[in-house]
């Protein structure tokens, strides 16, 4: 049969593994979400369960059809039928960014929640065009930086910001989240098959939202479930369709040099976070167009900001994990129409008071430890130390974020204890600003380097060095904030460091036991041991 007669499959049997892990992880954000908006941002239910939730689902659903279209005119072109199409969502970190960066700091000078709704549809506005501008630059990016700076980028995202919070969430009601997890682990991971081949993900939220609302009956109260909860719960129930937000997008220009502070770093975090996912289906086997993937997160996220979504889309990390549990065409767009049905009809209020939250972050857990293996995985041994090096910067930033979090909660800042005073107690919270400024760029930048030094490639590691330093100029990495001579030491380091690497190609011959690889690591520290 050729490729031109070959009609791919619309639904395989593993789609329902990945539709219920996708799906209860479109979920997770769901709920999250729609707790900072209620209880973070104290926006009315009629505007979260009425207008933005609507919305939200609007452009879920573009953005998972078109990715399963993708994913189907994939499998027709090759003849394949284990194309997995790509995972997508709104963009996670951008979420608590656009809440606790932009909207929420307008709420507390307005005191009025459309104001800040508003500038956060304004955020994602120009994020928007950033992202359909920057789709065609992308691929040229990702031609010239090495496979283990891009995936070693993306494991520090997924080991920090996504796993660490679940697992924390987990081990806090071990009762719900360890045996939850558990469920997960020995299907996704030791391949077992329960009862008539149910998806582990169903079975593990069944168990979870089991135990909880049974512990309720012995006084326990394991994941909080409470009847009034769920009778409450109710009265967001009903049909809210999205409706035109296009005045209130324009009503947010007001604000605009507060937001694009924001927008343009975050909307650059965004073609590089696209490039890895896309590098990561690559290696998975999935080859998809980054410009095409760019151009089409910023069409979704300006349809979904101009009906009033103030979330943007992105391509998630984790397409090895939909695809390593049989996920193909048809869980892309299953999920999205499942999101149509919970965000329409008011369901996700219901859900939040039914099923325990920690019954459903295993499965976060699971994806971090899919991706954050496969940048080891998927690239040659000897490239491991430079992997490792780019995933400091995120660790720096997370450090950082509950350095901040912890600070706030005691009603201070690092501002006021003193930088001095934090670094007596073992808190260098200067060098974790700096490493983790513009973490995921910066990531690429140093795993880049090292993985040119390794290579012995000595020019093509001056010029990343060199690309780290005009990033640092301008504030894109190793900054908190977006302009001219932001962190001009580092930048001079950087500009040096370039230099140098020019000196030691041009002058330095190297011989190859001068440098052991990654995979010579053990032999040199057993002589080391002698």
């Amino acid at each position: 049969m050729t490729t031109h007669t070959f009609k791919p499959r619309l639904w395989a049997p593993g789609d329902w593994n990945a539709f219920f892990g996708f799906g209860t992880n479109i979920l997770v954000n769901l709920l999250v979400l729609t707790g900072l908006l209620r209880f973070v941002l104290k926006m009315p239910d009629e505007l979260v369960f009425g207008r933005i939730l609507p919305a939200t689902g609007l452009m879920l659903c573009l953005s998972t059809g078109y990715y399963a279209w993708l994913a189907y005119r994939l499998a027709k072109k090759t003849g394949r039928t284990d194309v997995c199409a790509l995972p997508s969502g709104f963009s996670v970190p951008h979420m608590f960014v656009v809440v606790f960066v932009v909207m929420l700091p307008i709420l507390m000078e307005t005191k009025n929640p459309i104001t800040a709704w508003e500038a956060g549809l304004t955020w994602v506005f120009v994020q928007s065009f950033v992202l359909m501008a920057g789709g065609f630059i992308a691929p040229w990016i990702r031609r010239i930086t090495p496979r283990a700076a891009l995936l070693g980028a993306l494991a520090g995202v997924s080991i920090t910001f996504i796993s660490m919070r679940p697992a924390a969430q987990v081990f806090s009601t071990p009762i719900i989240g360890v045996i939850c997890f558990g469920i997960i682990l020995v299907s996704w991971f030791g391949g077992v098959r329960y009862l008539r081949g149910i998806p582990a993900g169903l079975v593990a939220l069944v168990v979870g939202a089991v135990i909880a609302w049974g512990s309720n009956m012995f006084g326990l109260g394991y994941g909080n479930m409470t009847l009034a909860g769920l009778q409450g719960s109710f009265a967001n129930f009903g049909l809210s369709v999205p409706m035109p937000a296009v005045s209130e997008v324009f009503n947010g220009f007001h604000y605009l040099p507060v937001i694009l502070v924001t927008a343009i770093p975050f909307s650059i975090y965004d073609l590089v976070e696209a490039m890895d996912n896309v590098e990561s289906a690559s290696a998975a086997g999935d080859e998809y167009p980054t410009t095409r993937v760019l151009t089409a997160d910023g069409v979704v996220s300006l349809i979904g900001c101009l009906m009033g979504n103030p979330f943007i889309n992105a391509v998630y990390i984790g397409h090895p994990g939909w695809k390593a549990m049989g996920g193909r065409v048809g869980y892309s767009a299953a999920t999205g129409l499942m999101v149509i049905i919970l965000s329409w009809l008011g369901i996700l209020s219901v859900m939040m008071a039914l099923i325990p939250v920690v019954a459903l972050l295993p499965i976060l857990l699971y994806i971090g430890m899919l991706i954050g293996s496969q940048a080891f995985q998927e690239t040659p041994h000897r490239h491991a130390p430079a992997i490792v090096l780019a995933l400091m910067p995120q660790i720096a930033a997370w450090g950082k974020t509950q350095i901040d979090g912890a600070l706030a909660t005691a009603g201070t800042s690092a501002t006021q204890v003193g930088l001095d005073g934090l670094g007596a107690h073992g808190v260098l919270y200067h060098g974790l600003e700096v490493l983790g400024g513009g973490a995921t760029l910066a990531g690429m930048v140093l795993g880049a380097i090292a993985v040119f030094v390794i290579e012995k490639q000595f020019l093509r590691a001056a010029a990343f060095a060199l690309v780290g330093a005009v990033l640092t100029f301008f504030g894109l990495i190793h900054g908190e904030s977006v302009g001219i001579g932001e962190a001009p030491a580092v930048a001079a380091s950087y500009l040096l460091f370039a230099v140098f690497l020019v000196g030691i190609a041009r002058f330095a011959p190297v011989t190859e036991s001068a440098s052991p690889g990654a995979g010579a690591v053990s032999e040199v520290l057993a002589d080391k041991m002698k």
